[in-house]
């Protein structure tokens, strides 16, 4: 069977759009509002690496539902009442068999810095560089958001064969996933998720490297116990995630280091790189690099001392 996928402007009130639209006939309602999408992702750090321009852009500025009905004519009579009632509809065919696999289609493998790809599970990779394979899921695009690509560019250069490494709010595992490719022995990461054991772990077992990891779930500036179980000596410790948990983490992070071990922070958006900058070295750390890409930082720090 062929369905109609509607898409209707909201205008601003999706839930007063959806009751209009029940009483037409419509159901099963998805709602793709701008501000929803923004909150979600400050949210939910672990899915950035998911999302690509393309995607950011469809959604900026967009207040709209959408619903599905059969191609037929009692679809299609939904689809008149629904115009009838004042609405513009933006309407496009969807193929029974589309469904389930041709969103695929839009994810390609993704080179980052000189070595590393990102690479959509189900394609076969045969290139020079080193692969890490991930199931994005239904979620969102093609894995390249700019705090991420800064953190495994980070990544190439600070992972040396036999390091031990430490994820804080890993999310899906990608970085100590990619670290674990490049060479390190042992991964340990922490996420406050109760989800994040699982994916990650997954995520891992996907490119042949469960082995090497350990994943808490808890809150490493909240809880020094937590703390005391991921204890010290790392080469290098990432913290991909938002200012907010940066600067108020910054005062534990050269515990965690080896004597020469490296602190790679992101996530951090324009005008908040300062604070950052100012908490890393009122923590005892040396910023190394700051790297910035579009609206947001990356900082490569090491001990003041060293």
């Amino acid at each position: 069977m062929d369905w109609l996928e509607i898409a209707v402007p909201a205008q601003g009130d999706p839930e007063a759009a959806c009751e209009r639209l029940l009483a037409l006939g419509a159901e099963s309602f998805v709602i793709e509002d701008e501000r929803d999408f923004r909150d979600f992702l400050e949210n939910n750090t672990q899915y950035w690496d998911f999302v690509d321009d393309a995607l950011a852009e469809d959604y900026r500025g967009a207040s709209r539902v959408k619903f599905w009905v059969s191609d037929d004519t009692d679809g299609r009579a939904v689809l008149d009442r629904v115009r009838a009632a004042g609405f513009e509809p933006q309407v496009r065919t969807v193929r029974d068999s589309d469904w389930e696999n041709n969103w695929r289609d839009y994810y390609v493998p993704i080179e980052i810095g000189q070595r590393l790809v990102i690479v959509p599970e189900w394609i076969d990779y045969a290139g020079d560089r080193v692969p890490v394979k991930l199931d994005p899921g239904l979620l969102f695009g093609t894995g390249d958001h700019p705090t991420t690509k800064m953190c495994l560019a980070a990544a190439e250069e600070t992972v040396r064969p036999g390091a031990r490494v430490l994820d804080l709010g890993c999310g899906s595992g990608i970085l100590g996933i990619a670290a674990a490719r490049l060479g390190a022995a042992e991964v340990t990461a922490a996420d406050v998720d109760d989800k994040a054991p699982d994916i990650v772990r997954a995520n891992a077992a996907l490119n042949g490297v469960a082995d090497r990891f350990t994943v808490h779930v808890g809150d490493v500036i909240g809880s020094a116990s937590l703390r005391a179980r991921l204890g010290t000596g790392y080469d290098v410790v990432f913290a991909n995630i938002v200012a907010d948990v940066i600067e108020p983490m910054a005062p534990y992070a050269p515990g965690f280091l080896a004597p020469d071990g490296v602190f790679v922070c992101s996530g951090i958006i324009d005008g908040r790189e300062d604070g950052v900058a100012a908490a890393l070295s009122a923590a005892g750390l040396r910023i190394l690099r700051h790297d910035h890409s579009e609206e947001w930082h990356c900082y490569v720090c090491g001990r003041s001392e060293q």
